[in-house]
């Protein structure tokens, strides 16, 4: 699926929509460019959660956790990490595997220890078609 947005607002809707829609245990993978709009996408993934407070990239604790919502939310950010085995040393499998539902900004960093069922979501940035136009693509991989 492919969509593209115009505004922030549009992106973080679609994150709401998606958000409303995850189920436990999902993985979503959250790909782009600095800038792309990953935070945004992933407010509106949150508020679909029923998550109240505030979300920010958890960049400096790689994970940020969310219970207030109607599931677990685990919001990763392994943009700074330096090593694999830091994710082993959170117990990363305990967030994979649990009721939660992951979305990790960054995935690519850490393909090796992704599942194999995940959903990948890919935003891009064209300055051509505006400064807040967003190409957002979701698949399953």
């Amino acid at each position: 699926m492919t969509i593209e947005t115009l505004s922030e607002q549009d992106t973080f809707e679609f994150g709401r929509r998606l958000g409303k829609k995850a189920a436990p245990g999902e993985i979503y993978t959250l790909i782009g460019d600095l800038g792309a709009g990953k935070t945004v996408f992933t407010k509106g993934f949150a508020e679909g959660l029923g998550i109240r407070e505030t979300v920010n990239s958890p960049t400096f604790t790689i994970v940020q956790v969310y219970e207030e919502g109607r599931l677990p939310f685990y919001h990763f950010d392994v943009y700074r990490i330096g090593n694999i085995e830091e994710m082993d040393e959170i117990e990363y499998e305990d967030y994979f595997f649990g009721d939660g539902v992951c979305l990790i900004e960054w995935a690519d960093l850490i393909r090796e220890l992704l599942p194999e069922k995940v959903k990948r979501i890919e935003i891009s940035k064209d300055l051509e078609k505006g400064f807040d136009y967003r190409k957002i693509m979701v698949s399953d991989l």
